[in-house]
């Protein structure tokens, strides 16, 4: 029987129906509502399996969710009188091919945990069990968990190393990964002028002014190619002033690991961001991601404190000798990294600093989407480049911060923010946006204040909150700390014994905890709103099985709901003229405005900072636009930044 497997169409729908009722007990089968999803979802992928020839025949189908790095098959199925014919096994292939192409790094399913059979059929086609989810279907109807690892490999794009050193046969380290050339030859040969992409690593024997390791560096930047040490740095290196300014936040390290040097003159020698010297390793690495160069010395002295005395670099003819083979190791190992720190490329009309933490399992931009802001700055002539908490040294080499990883007022993220607006920077999120979005006794105030509607809502005072406080509520109901976020910190009550359990959790993490009505709705409109206009509209479901848009508790792969992305047009007036209200109340920055639609009344969830842009979500209707408009904001805010500055400085 010859086959062909095709998207779905709207047109499928009866069939899918006709399918769900023919191969599943009535607790499996999916409802037409969610069939209906599953054909417009952007999250799902719907297959159907028929006939070839003239008339083709629809005989099966597989239901596929789409998460960030696996594929979960949803459902699979042929019709009864199909069955037994080898045709699931050839559904499954094209899944995995799918997965394999596609680059997902496995294929999720779960299987009624009775069915021993099936599980056993699974387990021929490669995948794995992994743990039991017990009242999956219903109560007392459990699932199994299974997986299949796909073979797919990451190969990353190849970048040219390259070594510039004035006696390239001084070079004697080897394995490593790169090309060790002349200055001559980086100077004048075509190869090296128009490739940009390389990495290069001068070692010439000099940085001083108008030298040949000064120009390397310089003509390295004009050519686009990512070097180190970069023009900035090796001036860095010759002002004291700069090298204490930027050591600064190292200033407690630097003491805390020479204090049992017994003199007061101690230096120390960092090759490849390593050393030699036992227990200085944390330290050394520290001190290069400062002063980013291959080879050099930096020299300590003790007064009051360990302060830096002075900077220099070494050249490879004056390494110690008895230190080779650790630098050989260090340099092998610098020269096969798949990463390194970026180097500016010139003739940028302003510079923007992306704050990204790329160890953050849910960011508000995924890898994709911050490569869209990134090109989308350089459309704009904007000089774009990643930071992450320990470039904070870094940030008045800037002319704005954008801050793509999840805000708080206790961390990083607000000093950041903080700072950089005291540096003069154009700043999304500034600090008072996180500071407002952060604390929903804040939004519940101003929002009650300029007749808002939200869900009903009081706040609870610890040492002032009493049990009968409880007496006249309406259950269930949803408790928060001020300052949750995706879902974090949020909990819902059935009853008044409930409820106080949960009260007094909160009362150890925060004095005030916010208590609000739980108003149920199908979704939650999502409007993304900058310099107070609608830039996005998202519908985000609740999480299967789940009260929440987000189920920490859930699998880590589908632990969020689906959304919708809707044009502007498209969504009710009052939803739009309630979101750009209450955002206007927080300020004019980027933010996601949360509500819900419930009989006909808009109800304001929230305001947050730091909204969620990710591809092929808020994204899906603007597509690159979307990353354009945002920049572009970011650009007219710098401009009128350096207008009002010149107009300041010409009245001074």
């Amino acid at each position: 029987m010859e086959l062909n497997i095709r998207k779905s169409q709207s047109g499928d729908f009866h069939f899918l129906e006709k399918l769900e009722k023919d191969s599943f007990p009535n607790f499996q089968q999916s409802s037409r509502k969610s069939i209906q999803r599953s054909l417009t979802s952007k999250f799902q992928e719907v297959l159907i399996i028929e006939t070839k020839g003239n008339k083709r025949v629809s005989i099966g189908a597989v239901v596929l969710f789409k998460y960030k790095q696996a594929l979960r098959i949803y459902s699979i199925a042929v019709l009864p009188e199909y069955r037994n014919k080898g045709l699931g096994t050839i559904a499954m292939n094209h899944v995995k091919n799918m997965a394999l192409e596609k680059q997902y790094k496995k294929v999720l399913i779960e299987v009624h945990v009775k069915n021993k059979s099936l599980i056993d059929w699974y387990k021929t086609n490669g995948f794995k069990e992994t743990h039991v989810i017990k009242d999956y279907y219903t109560n007392g109807e459990d699932a199994l968990k299974m997986e299949y690892i796909s073979e797919f490999v990451d190969i990353p794009k190849k970048t040219n190393n390259i070594i510039v050193i004035n006696q390239p046969h001084k070079w004697t380290f080897s394995d490593a990964n790169a090309k060790v050339i002349s200055v001559k030859e980086y100077i004048s040969n075509p190869v090296y002028h128009t490739s940009s992409d390389m990495r290069v690593f001068n070692l010439c024997s000099s940085y001083k002014y108008q030298s040949y390791g000064y120009y390397v560096s310089l003509l390295a930047s004009a050519r686009g190619h990512r070097v180190i040490p970069s023009t900035i740095t090796i001036r860095d290196f010759k002002l004291l002033n700069v090298i204490h300014s930027a050591s600064y936040d190292l200033e407690e390290l630097i003491n805390k690991e020479l204090e049992k040097v017994p003199a007061d003159k101690f230096k120390l020698n960092i090759y490849f961001g390593q050393t030699a010297k036992k227990g200085f390793s944390l330290l050394a690495n520290r001190l290069y991601q400062l002063f980013e160069t291959p080879l050099f010395e930096i020299e300590f002295i003790k007064q009051d404190k360990w302060i830096i005395k002075g900077i220099k670099v070494l050249t490879l003819n004056k390494l110690p000798e008895s230190e080779i083979e650790y630098i050989n190791e260090f340099a092998r190992k610098y020269f096969n990294k798949r990463r390194f720190n970026k180097t500016k490329i010139i003739n940028y009309k302003y510079d923007i600093a992306i704050l990204i933490d790329p160890e953050e399992q849910t960011p508000p931009s995924c890898k994709r989407a911050l490569q869209k802001f990134k090109s989308a700055a350089n459309r704009k002539g904007l000089y774009a480049e990643f930071i992450t908490k320990t470039d904070f040294d870094k940030l008045n080499e800037f002319d704005a911060l954008f801050i793509r990883e999840t805000t708080s007022v206790n961390n990083h993220t607000y000093e950041f923010s903080r700072m950089a607006y005291a540096e003069g920077l154009v700043v999304i999120d500034d600090p008072w946006s996180i500071l407002r979005c952060s604390n929903k006794i804040f939004q519940n105030e101003i929002f009650r204040k300029h007749k808002i509607l939200t869900p009903q809502t009081l706040v609870f005072t610890k040492n002032i909150f009493e049990k009968k406080d409880l007496d006249n509520m309406n259950y269930p109901l949803v408790l928060k700390q001020p300052d949750s976020a995706f879902s974090l910190g949020i909990t819902k009550v059935e009853n008044r014994e409930e409820a106080l359990n949960a009260i007094n959790e909160l009362f150890k993490k925060s004095d005030m905890i916010v208590c609000q009505e739980f108003l149920y709705s199908e979704f939650d409109w999502r409007i993304g709103i900058l310099d107070n206009n609608p830039i996005f509209a998202c519908k985000y479901y609740m999480s299967k099985g789940h009260w929440q848009i987000y189920n920490w508790a859930g699998e880590a792969e589908e632990n969020s709901g689906d959304s919708e992305t809707v044009d502007i047009e498209e969504v009710p007036e009052e939803v739009i003229r309630i979101a750009l209200k209450a955002a206007a109340l927080i300020g004019d920055g980027l933010y996601g405005v949360d509500l819900k639609l419930v009989n006909d009344k808009v109800y304001v969830v929230e305001v947050n900072d730091n909204p969620n842009i990710d591809v092929d979500i808020e994204d899906y209707v603007l597509k690159d636009k979307l990353y354009d408009r945002i920049i572009e904001s970011i650009y007219n805010r710098i401009e009128i930044s350096k207008n009002i500055q010149k107009i300041n400085f010409r009245n001074n």
